[in-house]
């Protein structure tokens, strides 16, 4: 357990959740630092100061990696809010592109290019629990207090998509 918690409206929750989102974190990662809150963006192929390579055991070793979550658990704010479209035709069309390789892109081409009237919805849908999801992942790595996350989920439940 670290012996500083963070503030945590200090902390950039979109860009949290953007990592625990990113499913093609290979070559880069965003990394923490437990005593600011400051994030750092590493890539394999140009450090973290955009021209020095450095390997990620190199860096201060007290930043905390933020790994992505795995993809299963983003893919069911798809199929959830596919569930929750009234219009039957847009909601088996959306089920349908979540199916296989490729699921993310298809879904958000569906929505963007065929029903853009929920859009504003969708977004709704995703971000609060990315959001939600970014807060925990402070709370687990000790980042912030037990009653931050408290008070963030009673002021963010999720939202009705309908």
């Amino acid at each position: 357990m670290l012996g500083h918690v963070l503030e945590l409206d200090g902390l950039d929750l979109e860009e949290i959740a953007e990592a625990l989102a990113d499913q093609e974190c290979y070559e880069h990662r965003r990394l923490i630092d437990p005593r600011t809150g400051a994030i750092t963006f590493w890539t394999a192929d140009s450090g973290i100061d955009g021209h020095h390579p450095i390997d990620l055991d190199d860096l201060d070793p007290d930043l905390v990696a933020i790994d992505p979550l795995p993809s299963w658990i983003w893919y069911q704010d798809m199929a959830d809010f596919a569930d929750t479209i009234a219009r039957e035709h847009a909601s088996q069309r959306l089920a349908r592109a979540i199916q296989g390789k490729g699921a993310f892109r298809r879904f958000k081409d569906e929505l963007h290019d065929r029903y853009p009237d929920p859009l504003p919805a969708w977004y709704a849908f995703r971000d609060t629990p990315a959001r939600q999801r970014a807060v925990q992942w402070l709370a687990d790595h000790a980042l912030i207090s037990d009653e931050d996350v408290g008070s963030f989920l009673a002021e963010y439940p999720d939202p009705d998509p309908r």
